[in-house]
């Protein structure tokens, strides 16, 4: 993240997502801010604020696809939720903390991820040495009035030597056959439901951690194959390698420093309090939201972290609520808006075509497993884009998804016929998607084959 400037964001971003070049700046600058940040003295480095972004566009056009693809980039700890999940506090449903309590979680799994990695080296030589323990017991031991005595000098060798044997063999895959048997942890904890309703989910993990601390470590016996018994002794060997304190501390100023945190259908919060009684899922839930954003600080099971920081990105598509329903104080922690465009017809061209991970490269990807040769013409892409477009116009606009639904429709019978053709290459041109989709385009209700 500290290479990339904003134009290169930009590019990578382009990559994968076609058009929007509004979101992609206004993210883009967002992120580099992040790094200037930290580039400054102490004392203003507080004092510069995130400057949030609000999203407005229809389904389907690339606002989540952003906030993927982001995460990727940023190396940072993200979380991507659902404003629509939350409800007021007291009632039942998840509480706005929780957000911040899943990335601290997040990004805990993400510094615990780089440190094993870190040790994983030094976790993979003991491994080896108790995995060869286990297939090559230590030599007995003799029993003298002084008490035990190893053998002699002589005997070692030859333990020795069988010893290294055996770790070429290893090496060679000549024991992954072979079956072990070995102690290893046992995690398994009886679940505990105090009671049903708003945060269960954390009051369980937080009662697991307490009482776990009261029981002694259980070990259970188990048969693996040596490839599988050495994976876990790995893994086993790199958990005591780690200082979780570390990591937690870590964690949790990342979380503070460089966390960020992409709230969708936030559109399906806004609007105003009715008058025949609470609407525990609106206004109040902004009103919850509110400290979130502004910055104040959540009690997690790792302590207590501040939110000052946090980049909050929100997404909606505004179609019956606006941003200005949202209650004045929420409209000002988001100072930036962008609004991305509907698609059009040279735009699902471009989709069909230019990204990394285009869909028909995808079908064609697929269908090649069956050792089917797929090629799109030029001019089928272009009347694949027309349908979509069509469609889209005289239905729900859903936006780019719509390909998923037309491919799927014009592919139909190839990709139930691919094990069993003779013939092995398919060329799709403009008459074979006519023909494919021909109910589609001349129906009037379009909605009854497409969706």
């Amino acid at each position: 993240m500290d290479a990339l400037t904003p134009r290169e964001i930009v590019q990578e971003l382009d990559k994968y997502i076609v058009g929007q070049h509004q979101a992609k700046r206004a993210v883009a600058i967002a992120l580099r801010n992040r790094w200037r940040r930290q580039q400054l003295p102490p004392e203003l480095r507080d004092e510069v604020a995130p400057k949030n972004i609000i999203m407005i566009g229809p389904t389907g056009v690339g606002k989540t696809e952003i906030a993927r693809r982001l995460a990727t980039l940023a190396h940072s700890p993200f979380l991507k939720v659902e404003a629509s999940k939350f409800t007021e506090v007291g009632y039942v449903g998840r509480d706005v903390e929780s957000m911040i309590r899943d990335l601290v979680e997040l990004g805990k799994n993400m510094v615990q991820q780089e440190e094993i990695q870190r040790v994983q080296t030094r976790a993979a030589e003991v491994a080896e040495e108790r995995l060869l323990d286990l297939l090559l017991p230590h030599p007995p031991q003799s029993l003298r009035d002084e008490g035990q005595i190893l053998l002699d000098d002589l005997g070692q060798q030859q333990y020795q030597k069988t010893r290294e044997k055996f770790r070429q063999y290893l090496h060679d895959g000549k024991l992954d056959e072979r079956f072990v048997e070995m102690e290893v942890q046992d995690n398994a904890f009886p679940s505990i439901e105090v009671v049903s309703g708003s945060g269960v989910e954390d009051m369980g993990i937080h009662i697991k951690d307490m009482l776990g601390n009261f029981f002694p470590q259980r070990k259970k016996r188990r048969k693996a194959k040596v490839p599988d018994a050495l994976q876990l002794l790995v893994q086993e060997e790199a958990q005591k390698l780690i200082d979780m304190d570390s990591v937690v501390k870590e964690a949790v100023q990342r979380v503070e420093q460089s966390g960020i945190i992409f709230l969708d259908e936030l559109d399906k919060i806004a609007g105003r309090e009715r008058s025949t009684g609470p609407d525990v899922s609106r206004e109040g839930v902004q009103r919850d939201l509110l400290p979130i954003v502004e910055g104040s600080t959540v009690n997690t099971k790792y302590g207590m972290v501040k939110t000052d920081h946090i980049l909050f990105i929100a997404a909606g598509a505004f179609h019956v609520a606006k941003p200005s329903d949202l209650i004045p104080e929420l409209q000002g922690r988001f100072p930036i808006r962008v609004e991305l465009h509907a698609l059009g017809r040279d735009d699902f061209v471009r989709i069909l075509r230019e990204p990394q991970n285009a869909l028909l490269k995808q079908y064609t990807a697929l269908l090649a497993t069956e050792g089917i040769d797929l090629t799109f013409t030029d001019e089928a892409i272009d009347e694949l884009a027309h349908i979509a477009e069509r469609v889209n116009q005289h239905t729900e606009n859903i936006g780019a998804r719509r390909l998923y639904t037309i491919l799927e429709r014009l592919l139909d019978d190839l990709s139930f016929t691919a094990p069993d053709r003779a013939e092995r290459t398919v060329v799709i041109d403009r008459p074979y998607v006519t023909e494919r989709l021909e109910e589609v385009v001349k129906s009037e209700d379009l909605s009854h084959y497409i969706l």
